[in-house]
């Protein structure tokens, strides 16, 4: 059943499915399967295949929830044959929840009080015939040593026992749910007496827009208001016409549901009661929290998604190379950090200049980098991008302009997350004698390097690259940006000569432990000289070797397809392919020519199908090949340093350092992000800023407005745009229930040339609120 489920999800076949499940069970990796066992699975690429990772968990623990609730209404001896049907046909948590409702174990309730009591026939009285009279049938049913001395209590009880059963009926809530979930409004206003404190939310003050439109960063802004005492949210049953007027439909719904048609009868009066308080007292608050945590669950996933597609560009940004590499760490009164790194990362010197204010030890500073880089060779300045970043750049220019024979090249470098890296257990165990100011500036110098081999040592939610990231689930976000570690690492591939543990950690088969052990094998046997060496380190055995080796790469080993990405288990393909062309294996790499005229077909045999080998033919043509983009870099405007500088209509390149469904945030060297709304992005429509714009690509843009009080920059990619005289200004919300259309899309199908910030209005106070200012 979870087979066919996930196919029919995945518009794929069953024995799809269930291969690529056998092989998950079996310990493989998603980068494993995807790579190496085409044929197994048909050709699954890696995004279905994590699809189908996360379907099947959820999957399998509703299956185990299902048992667990069929055994527990089977041992109340409740399971009907009509029940447990219904209990195996749901494919959701929730309407399972919703089955288990009435027997489900909970305290006491007012409902059970009166069913001991003895008043369950005076409510099914009531309930089947509204013509009897309330009052008359109550007197039957006074009950004073249980609690029920009048006809209103008895009443009452009687209520209270319909009530949690209209409230517990499955079919009801499934109607009420679907209402609600088409109709319904969050609404927010602001806590009594935090105006001031909550100023952040402003924006939520009097917000209302509909639930089901609700754009994943507004909820969860508005939650994070509620979760800090700042604002007041709700569900509104009914948006325009009021909560009167929805709330009793809904309240119809229920009344219709249990065919309850009000016509002044005896009863009616009192059923109709029942009617209202089931809604107001019951059903509007669990539904509530349910839409609510639905809501809430979904903008999760939605920022979740958001940070690992982001985090995804980070690790794959192109890497500068294997070059002699000076990193700095800006500072002004404590000085910038330096740190020299050699081709392969390891660290040469380190030393602290005090070029600015209140030293000023400018030229000394310019000398002393000077004779490092003649000392040391470099080739490549990293400056990291935080505070003191431009005079540190302006240190550097002189420095080149002063030493053109030294052939240098700067570049400013993120450097989020540099200072969570240094005082980090890893970097101490790499590092135990540096101080941990010089960690950075080493950190600094080997993401210019290679990006990737340097951020994962680095707590990925220190880098910078979500929306609203600690307002989410700390655990699914820790999985689902592990797992895009993975994916990346793996499409790269890993020197396993040069690799740190934390970079070999990441490979598929391998783990903490394993990874510590190769180092030390390394250490101690020094460098690899052939993949089936790694069957020499300890605990490493023929499982893990058969998911890692193919993403290990040994350079000038004994073996010219190691520093390949064909997997060993394919060599013998290769050696076919050799016998029948006639040459030897390092005639046959990167011979173009002599591969293009080979035929997949004729090399396929039990093992191996035409997809793999198409895949060696490919990587034996351009073994070891890097997926990463050619290295580029941005450069920031001269004299452009802070918000004082920019001025309306000014246009500067930047980078990209963060994409978010509202638009993209960019750098353009004044140490505060400006925002590109996604109206902004392009003069044609789209619905996600990524089909524009990734982490890490340069970018012209033209400013729009500043607001220095409050840090706020408005950026537009659309150069062509006039831009107005004064700049537009945030509109205030006329009415409680105006002002709400989706932000991020509304104002995004113009094909005309009008200014973008006017779009941009409500969306600062979404954006800004989580927007990183440069320290």
């Amino acid at each position: 059943m979870i087979t066919n489920i996930i196919a029919n999800e995945l518009q794929v076949t069953s024995k799809q499915v269930q291969a690529a499940i056998d092989l998950l069970d079996e310990g493989a990796t998603v980068p494993f399967i995807a790579r190496y066992r085409k044929e197994v699975t048909q050709g699954l690429d890696d995004t279905q295949l994590r699809t189908l990772e996360q379907r099947l968990q959820y999957l399998r623990d509703l299956e185990d929830r299902r048992n667990v609730i069929l055994k527990s209404i089977k041992e109340q001896e409740k399971l009907t044959p009509e029940l447990a049907d219904k209990i195996a046909k749901v494919e959701s948590k929730t309407e399972l929840e919703d089955l288990y409702l009435p027997y489900k174990p909970k305290r006491r309730t007012k409902g059970q009080i009166a069913i001991e009591a003895g008043l369950e026939p005076l409510a099914d009285a009531l309930f089947n015939n509204p013509d009897l009279d309330p009052e008359q049938q109550a007197n039957d049913f006074i009950n004073a040593e249980a609690g029920f001395a009048d006809t209103k209590a008895v009443l009452d009880g009687a209520k209270f026992i319909l009530m949690e059963r209209f409230a517990e009926n499955a079919e009801l809530l499934q109607k009420i749910r679907r209402y609600l979930a088409e109709n319904a409004h969050i609404s927010s206003k602001v806590a009594p007496g935090q105006e001031q404190a909550g100023a952040k939310f402003a924006d939520y003050f009097e917000h209302s827009e509909k639930l089901l439109k609700t754009p994943s960063h507004r909820a969860l802004a508005m939650f994070r208001g509620r979760n800090e005492g700042m604002l007041q949210v709700s569900l509104v049953a009914g948006p325009a016409a009021g909560e009167e007027v929805k709330s009793s439909y809904c309240e119809q719904i229920i009344a219709q549901h249990f065919n309850l048609n009000f016509s002044n009868r005896a009863a009616d009066k009192w059923l109709q009661s029942v009617v209202q308080w089931t809604w107001k007292v019951k059903i509007l608050l669990h539904m509530e929290n349910e839409l609510f945590g639905t809501l809430r669950e979904n903008a999760e996933a939605e920022a979740i998604q958001v940070f690992a597609k982001n985090l995804n560009d980070l690790l794959m940004a192109a890497p500068a190379g294997a070059k002699v590499t000076m990193g700095l760490d800006p500072g002004l009164r404590t000085g910038v950090k330096v740190a020299v790194v050699d081709e392969t990362g390891k660290v040469l010197t380190t030393s602290t200049i005090y070029p600015h204010a209140p030293q000023n030890h400018w030229d000394k500073s310019v000398r002393s980098l000077a004779h490092i880089c003649q000392q040391y060779k470099v080739k490549l300045v990293s400056i990291g991008n935080g505070t003191g970043s431009r005079e540190t750049d302006k240190l550097v220019a002189e420095l080149m302009k002063a030493n053109p024979e030294l052939g240098l090249s700067k570049i400013m470098v993120s450097e989020a997350g540099a200072s969570v890296y240094s005082a980090s257990e890893l970097a101490a165990k790499e590092f135990p004698d540096m101080d941990v100011s010089l960690r950075g500036a080493v950190s600094i110098a080997r993401r210019l390097q290679d990006p990737l081999a340097e951020l994962v040592k680095i707590e990925p939610k220190a880098i910078g690259v979500g929306q609203y990231q600690h307002d989410v689930s700390q655990s699914l976000l820790g999985k689902s940006l592990d797992a895009v570690i993975e994916d990346c690492v793996n499409a790269v591939g890993v020197d396993l000569n040069t690799a740190s543990a934390a970079l070999l950690t990441h490979v598929s088969g391998l783990n903490k432990t394993l990874a510590n052990n190769i180092v030390q094998f390394r250490d101690s046997n020094g460098a690899f000289a052939s993949r089936d060496q790694l069957l020499k380190v300890d605990r490493l055995g023929p499982k893990a070797y058969e998911q890692c080796a193919g993403f290990l790469r040994v350079m000038n080993g004994s073996n010219p397809l190691d520093s390949s990405a064909v997997h060993p288990e394919a060599y013998p393909v290769v050696t076919r392919i050799v016998q029948a062309t006639s040459s030897a294996v390092n005639d046959l790499i990167g011979n173009t020519q002599l591969l293009k005229q080979l035929s997949p077909e004729q090399f396929v045999d039990d093992h191996f199908g035409v997809p793999t080998i198409t895949d060696i033919i490919k990587e034996l043509d351009k073994p070891g090949r890097d997926p990463r983009p050619e290295f580029k870099t941005a450069t920031f405007k001269e004299g452009v340093e802070t918000l004082a500088d920019l001025k309306v209509g000014m246009t500067l390149e930047g980078v990209v350092t963060n994409v978010a469904n509202f638009g993209a945030f960019v750098d353009v060297g004044v140490h505060q992000d400006g925002l590109v709304h996604i109206s902004a992005l392009t003069n044609k429509f789209i619905s996600d800023p990524r089909e524009v714009v990734k982490a890490g690509d340069i970018v012209k843009v033209k400013v729009l407005e500043v607001d220095a009080p409050r840090k706020r920059i408005s950026l537009t990619m659309r150069l062509n745009d006039d831009v107005p005289a004064a700049p537009a200004k945030s509109a205030k919300p006329a009415a409680k229930s105006s002002r709400n259309a989706p932000r991020n899309t509304s104002n995004n199908s113009r094909s005309d040339k009008a200014p973008a910030n006017a779009a941009m209005g409500n969306a600062f106070a979404d954006a800004f609120a989580n927007a990183k200012t440069r320290k």
